[in-house]
C-alpha cells in the first residue's frame, strides 16, 4: 500500500520574473520520507525549496499541500481563516533576515564589529521570544529548542555578533519554534565545523523523530544518515531519484579531474601583484567586548608569498581575527598591527590599506546588495565599496570581463545578483577580491555554495595563482579537501587563542 502523500506536484511549472525554472515537474513527498535535493550549481535546488515553501508560485499542472487538511480536520490548528498550509512550512535560507530592535532596518556588514551599533540588534533570547509560534504539534517549545540547538550560551548575545555557524543553529531553532509539518533547509551544514556537522546529524534525527518531515538541499560533502531519498536536479529537471547507495555511485561516476582555467593567464597579463616583503604582523592581539574576550595573545606574522590556513571551531574567533587585518573592526586600531611593513595608525588611511587586500567571506555575501549586477559587484572591488556607488568606468570593462572569464561566470555579467545562483554570487565576490591584483588575498569559506566541479576548478585556479605570483593568501575552511595544496602553513584557533602555528 502506497504511503500517505504530504506534498505533491504534477506537471508543475515554476518561474521567477519571466524566467522558466522548472517545466513539467513531478515531485512527491510521502509520510516517512526525508529528501535531499542534489545537483550542480544553478540546477534549481533553492528554487524547488522556495516553491515548496510557497515563496515561488507553482503554475500549470496540479499541486497539493496534502498535509494541511488532516491537521485542520483534527482541530489542531487555529480557527483563523488566514491560517494556511504556508504557516506550517518553515524555510531556513542561506541568508538571515534579522532586523534591528525597532524592526525598521536590516544590518550592514561592519555592524557586528561596532559594539555601539551592535546594541541595536536583538539578543538571541529576545529573538526567540519574538518568534511567532504555531500550536506545538510536534512538541517543540523554547526550552527544548534552546537545549537541542545549543543556544543556551548564546542567549545574551546580540544576533549580529553570532558566527556563521551560530547563526545557522539559531535559524534552525527559530524554524522549529513554528512546529512546521515541513521543514526546508537550504544547504544546512554550510559553514559548520566537523563537530557541529556531527551534531547537526543528531539534531536532524531528533527533528524527524518528532514527526516533522524534512527536505534539504545538499552540498557535495556528505549525505546525512537520516536521508531516505535523493532527487538529482539538472537544468531545471529532476534527472533521477535514488536511494543512498545509488547516489554515492552517481557521485563516484561523476568525479573527474579539472585543469586550471587558461583564462587566468589573460587576466595576469593585464596587471601584476605588487610585492611587499612583510604582509601582516600582529603582536599580542586582543579583542574584547565588555567582559567577553573574543581574541587574546595573538602573535602572527605573514611574509610575501606565504599561504596560510586558519581553522577552528565555530565561534573560535576566525572572522574577528580577519577583521583586525582588514580594518573592519574598530579595535584594530587599539592593537599593535603592521600591514605591508607599516604600523597601523601611522598615517595610511583605511582605504589605502584596503587597496592592498582582496577579501571575501560569508558575512560579505550576507550583506552585499542583491540589486547589484555581477559586473558592478566586481567593479566595486576596485573602490573597496560594498556595492557600486558611481557610474561604471568604460576603462574597467575589459579587466572585469577577463576576471569573470577566469572564474567561469562571464555569461552572468549583466545579471543582478538576486537573479543568479548562489554559487555565481559567491564567485562574483571572489572576482571582486581578485580584480585589483591584491598582494594579500583573504578567502573566508570561499567554496560555500559551490558544487563539486566548481570547487575543484576554484582550487586549481588558486594553485595556479600561487604558482605564477607572489600573492600571500589566508584561506579559511572547515573542509580540508577544499584547501589548495599551495596552502602549507596553518594557524588554529580555539576559544580565541592560538593553539597551533605551523610552518610546513
Amino acid at each position: 500500500m502506497e504511503s500517505t502523500v504530504l506534498f505533491k506536484i504534477e506537471k508543475g511549472r515554476i518561474q521567477y520574473q519571466n524566467k522558466q525554472l522548472f517545466q513539467d515537474l513531478d515531485f512527491t513527498i510521502r509520510v516517512g520520507e526525508t529528501w535531499a535535493i542534489a545537483g550542480d550549481s544553478g540546477s534549481g535546488k533553492t528554487s524547488l525549496l522556495k516553491a515548496l515553501a510557497g515563496q515561488l508560485p507553482i503554475t500549470g499542472g496540479r499541486w497539493e499541500a496534502a498535509f494541511f487538511e488532516p491537521l485542520k480536520k483534527n482541530g489542531n490548528l487555529p480557527a483563523d481563516p488566514l491560517f494556511s498550509w504556508r504557516n506550517l512550512v518553515a524555510f531556513v535560507d542561506a541568508r538571515h533576515r534579522f532586523t534591528n530592535l525597532s524592526h525598521t532596518n536590516t544590518f550592514y556588514y561592519q555592524q557586528r564589529y561596532n559594539s555601539c551599533d551592535a546594541e541595536d540588534a536583538p539578543t538571541v533570547a529576545e529573538l526567540l521570544e519574538q518568534e511567532g509560534r504555531n500550536p506545538a504539534l510536534f512538541g517543540w517549545n523554547a526550552e527544548n529548542v534552546i537545549a537541542t540547538c545549543q543556544l543556551d550560551k548564546l542567549l545574551d548575545k546580540q544576533v549580529i555578533l553570532l558566527s556563521n555557524g551560530e547563526t545557522r543553529r539559531l535559524l534552525t531553532g527559530l524554524a522549529l519554534l513554528k512546529n512546521p509539518a515541513l521543514l526546508l533547509l537550504d544547504n544546512p551544514t554550510s559553514g559548520l565545523d566537523k563537530e557541529k556537522r556531527i551534531e547537526f546529524e543528531q539534531l536532524l534525527a531528533r527533528i524527524i523523530a518528532s514527526g516533522i518531515h524534512v527536505v534539504l538541499s545538499l552540498s557535495h560533502h556528505e549525505l546525512p544518515a537520516s536521508i531516505t531519498h535523493i532527487a538529482q536536479l539538472k537544468n531545471g529537471q529532476i534527472q533521477s531519484i535514488s536511494n543512498r547507495q545509488q547516489y554515492h555511485q552517481v557521485i563516484e561516476l561523476n568525479t573527474a579531474e579539472y585543469n586550471a582555467p587558461q583564462q587566468l593567464d589573460a587576466w595576469l597579463k593585464m596587471g601584476h601583484v605588487p610585492e611587499f616583503e612583510e604582509i601582516v604582523e600582529i603582536q599580542n592581539g586582543r579583542v574584547q567586548y565588555g567582559n567577553r574576550i573574543i581574541l587574546e595573545d595573538i602573535n602572527w606574522k605573514i611574509r610575501k608569498a606565504e599561504r596560510w590556513s586558519i581553522s577552528g571551531h565555530n565561534g573560535a574567533g576566525k572572522s574577528t581575527l580577519i577583521s583586525l587585518i582588514t580594518g573592519d573592526n574598530p579595535q584594530a586600531y587599539a592593537n599593535n598591527i603592521k600591514l605591508f611593513g607599516k604600523k597601523r595608525g601611522s598615517g595610511e588611511s583605511i582605504w589605502e590599506i584596503k587597496k592592498k587586500i582582496g577579501f571575501v567571506s560569508p558575512e560579505l555575501f550576507q550583506y552585499f546588495p542583491q540589486e547589484t549586477t555581477v559586473a558592478h559587484a566586481v567593479e566595486s572591488g576596485l573602490y573597496d565599496t560594498i556595492g557600486l556607488y558611481r557610474p561604471p568606468a568604460a576603462e574597467n570593462a575589459m579587466l572585469i570581463q577577463t576576471v569573470l572569464h577566469a572564474l567561469g561566470i562571464n555569461d552572468y555579467a549583466t545579471n543582478r545578483l538576486q537573479l543568479v545562483a548562489t554559487s555565481v554570487q559567491r564567485l562574483a565576490l571572489v572576482a571582486r577580491a581578485l580584480v585589483k591584483y591584491p598582494p594579500l588575498l583573504i578567502l573566508d569559506e570561499p567554496c560555500q555554495g559551490l558544487d563539486h566541479n566548481q570547487t575543484e576548478q576554484f582550487k586549481n585556479l588558486m594553485e595556479e595563482l600561487c604558482r605564477q605570483t607572489s600573492i600571500s593568501l589566508i584561506y579559511v575552511s572547515h573542509y580540508a579537501d577544499e584547501i589548495p595544496a599551495a596552502v602549507n602553513r596553518q594557524l588554529v584557533l580555539a576559544n580565541g587563542k592560538m593553539v597551533t602555528l605551523q610552518h610546513s
